[in-house]
């Protein structure tokens, strides 16, 4: 995810890194030689002379706007979900981590309840990272190995849907403690709710990442953009003639550039610059779980910028 500082409204006009402009460089050329050619040609293919003026593609355009902004819409509101279910993973861990602070025996003394703490502690951490690794398709045991036993380890890496049985195994914790009275009904009750929200965020985000927009979405709206695009040149020559690429280039920049920007956001854990930044979420997660447990945090890891405005 690209994090930009403040830049006034004349330098925006000259970002480059951050945007979609450099991926659809390619199209736009392409676009450019089109408009080319009909101006050269005064509008003749083949030829025949096109006979097109801007009524249609002024009726056209309205109907293509408004798919655009459904389409953007539903991009949108998936990144926007999946933004807050991180958000709610952070609330649920930190209320559970205190829960399980304040509710196990606070006697120095009692080694087994300090070294439970510790591996429940580790296990939820274990958690975010395993969720991380799940929505990219990346190997996550670097990060397991951090805060699990190798037998553990070991087990997990057998599993598909490792939070699954990581929170499963949290499950287990609680349950082992409760049946020690170490924790009574009712705060094993208390615990639960927030496993249960643990559980719901990783249901959430799996539907995210397994349910895309249904493609023929994507099909009938890029068949549109560039239709409309490849014959706008054609409309335009007669009316405005050598401003023609100019105007072209331009529309074909904003169509396409939203069509773009649409299909990179409707994916939000992946590693696109615009895409969630998952890896600065599961540190800000495991540092704020180690400080409650007064254990060393790990350097913060920040979102940092990534474009130049030159």
């Amino acid at each position: 995810m690209i994090v930009r500082p403040k830049v006034n409204w004349l330098r925006m006009l000259f970002i480059w890194n951050g945007s979609v402009l450099q991926s659809i460089i390619p199209q736009l050329l392409f676009m450019l030689m089109v408009s080319l050619l009909a101006l050269a040609t005064s509008g003749h293919i083949f030829g025949g002379k096109m006979l097109l003026n801007t009524a249609p593609f002024t009726l056209m355009g309205v109907s293509l706007a408004i798919f655009l902004a459904f389409r953007n819409n539903a991009s949108y509101d998936r990144y926007l979900e999946a933004r807050n279910a991180w958000g709610h993973l952070l609330v649920a861990a930190r209320s559970l981590t205190s829960q399980v602070m304040c509710y196990l025996p606070q006697n120095d003394g009692d080694v087994n309840a300090g070294f439970q703490r510790k591996v429940f502690v580790g296990r939820m951490i274990a958690v975010i990272y395993a969720l991380k690794h799940q929505l990219r398709k990346t190997d996550s045991n670097a990060d397991l190995a951090r805060y699990l036993r190798p037998e553990e380890l070991a087990e997990i890496q057998s599993k598909h849907y490792k939070p699954v049985a990581l929170i499963n195994n949290l499950h287990e914790t609680l349950g082992d403690l409760q049946r020690q009275d170490a924790i009574s009904d009712h705060t094993l009750w208390l615990c639960n709710q927030q496993l249960n929200e643990l559980s719901a965020v990783v249901a959430t985000c799996e539907r995210i990442t397994n349910t895309p927009i249904p493609f023929v979405y994507g099909v009938l709206l890029h068949r549109t953009v560039y239709a409309y695009c490849l014959l706008l040149p054609f409309g335009l020559v007669d009316t405005i003639g050598i401003i023609t690429p100019l105007i072209s280039v331009f529309v074909a920049y904003t169509l396409i550039a939203l069509e773009a920007i649409a299909s990179e956001i409707s994916e939000p854990f992946g590693t696109e610059p615009n895409n969630l930044a998952l890896d600065a979420l599961a540190r800000t997660i495991e540092r704020s779980i180690l400080e409650l447990n007064g254990q060393a945090m790990p350097d913060e890891t920040v979102a940092r910028p990534r474009f130049q405005l030159t």
